[in-house]
């Protein structure tokens, strides 16, 4: 994974020289902060095309729920807005990741964008039935695996393989949480004053503004790979070469594992607020906890840890994340909860070691193959994990059922990190 550049032919023929990796900081200086990522042209672009699509992901979900409930009067159809996510999101993760690799990176950017823009605009049309909302959404989420999983491959190309690649997912990430944290009020506040279909606009222009912006502000990269099967063969075979890599597999399964359990809590996290008696400013507080502590553990990890100190605690890190959780069964209040939620959160820092492992481990000729389909997993078993909770709630209660996430989620990662531990030893 560490060869020099060298001169490929595009799709079309052209031959085009991949811009060289980042330079190496100086001996016996590592880096350990956010700012050299910053320094890259490139990846500043990147960041705030993703600015951007946050921002308008966020209104169209907030816009779409109530628009579909406006229209509806139906709670169970506002919610299928969020939920219809899930299958869709593992379905174009699937079946469209060889877009990734046998297409330029560019390209593929811009142009998921434009789709989504495309997706988004006829909502916007007064007379859009409910079967039309509700399938262009799911259009959005089959787009949105292929163009993560497209970006993330991306930024190893602009940015390296080694510590500059792992902080520019970090900020990639807080970024995400933080938006989420800020926009859905912010959206909720937008509505007060716009009506919903309008306010679908504003999504419009951010997927046309990324678009440009990545078109105009990143270098033209050619194709990674492209042997003329099918798109779906492709994407399957790429599927079944990235999971058959003992290696690459157990830490795609330390990515998507470790979510089934940490969702817990926020899958069920008004039933729980209203047993505590907490009200919406406690129900508000609790959804806040979790990610600020994931934003508060990626910042620390990545501002003040070296590269190897980082690595060093991946896997202890994500034996212990889900340990908080056991502390449900002592019945805390609403600060006891916040607090063990922050910790939780914490202990996600985990991921910066994970990603260096992964970036390393998975061939450059199937890197965005490998990424979209772990932006896809990741969703999918979120998913999973938000509809088990709610079952084993009915069953059980939600006290008893986050102190069992944490109990059974610990065994799990405990039992993939020895068999990352083998992994690494073996490099299988």
């Amino acid at each position: 994974m560490s060869e020099k550049p060298y001169p490929r032919a595009d799709v079309r023929g052209e031959t085009v020289t991949p811009a060289p990796a980042p330079p190496s900081p100086p001996p016996g200086r590592p880096a350990t902060g956010y700012g050299r990522v910053f320094a890259v042209r490139e990846f500043r672009t990147v960041f705030a095309a993703h600015l951007l699509s946050m921002l308008g992901v966020i209104v169209a979900e907030v816009a779409l729920s109530v628009l579909v409930y406006d229209l509806t009067g139906s709670p169970l159809l506002s919610a299928l807005t969020f939920a219809l996510g899930f299958l869709p999101y593992l379905v174009g993760g699937t079946l469209l990741a060889g877009v990734a690799d046998r297409f330029p990176a560019r390209r593929v950017l811009v142009v998921c964008d434009l789709v989504c823009a495309a997706c988004v605009a006829p909502m916007t049309a007064p007379g859009a039935s409910i079967g039309v909302l509700l399938a262009l959404r799911c259009c959005l989420a089959m787009v949105s695996p292929v163009f993560s999983g497209t970006r993330m491959a991306t930024l190893a190309d602009i940015l390296g393989d080694g510590d500059l690649f792992v902080l520019g997912r970090s900020l990639l990430r807080i970024t995400a949480q933080s938006a989420l944290l800020v926009g859905y009020g912010l959206g909720g506040l937008l509505l007060t004053v716009v009506a919903p279909r309008r306010a679908l606009l504003i999504t419009v222009a951010t997927f046309l503004a990324s678009a440009v912006l990545l078109r105009l502000g990143t270098a033209r990269r050619p194709a990674r790979a492209h042997d003329g099967s099918s798109l779906v063969k492709d994407s399957l075979r790429g599927a079944r070469q990235v999971l058959g890599h003992r290696r690459v597999r157990v830490l795609l399964l330390l990515f998507w594992v470790p979510p089934v359990f940490s969702v817990v809590p926020e899958a069920l996290v008004a039933p729980y607020a209203d047993d505590l008696g907490a009200g919406s400013a406690g129900l508000g507080l609790l959804m806040c906890a979790l990610p600020v502590g994931t934003i508060a553990g990626e910042l620390l990890a990545g501002a003040r840890l070296r590269p190897a100190a980082r690595e060093r605690i991946a896997l202890p890190l994500v034996c212990v994340t889900l340990l908080p959780y056991l502390g449900y069964a002592l019945r805390p209040g609403l600060t006891g909860s916040l607090l063990l939620l922050a910790v939780a959160g914490a202990g996600s820092a985990y991921t910066l070691g994970l990603d260096q492992w992964l970036v390393r481990a998975v061939p450059d000729e199937v890197r965005g193959r490998a990424m979209t389909l772990l932006t896809a997993g990741l969703m999918t078993f979120q998913g999973v994990g938000m509809a088990l909770a709610g079952v084993a709630a009915e069953l059980v209660g939600v006290r008893a059922t986050v102190a069992g996430a944490g109990v059974l989620g610990t065994v799990c990662c405990a039992a993939l990190a020895l068999e990352a531990r083998r992994t690494e030893a073996g490099r299988a």
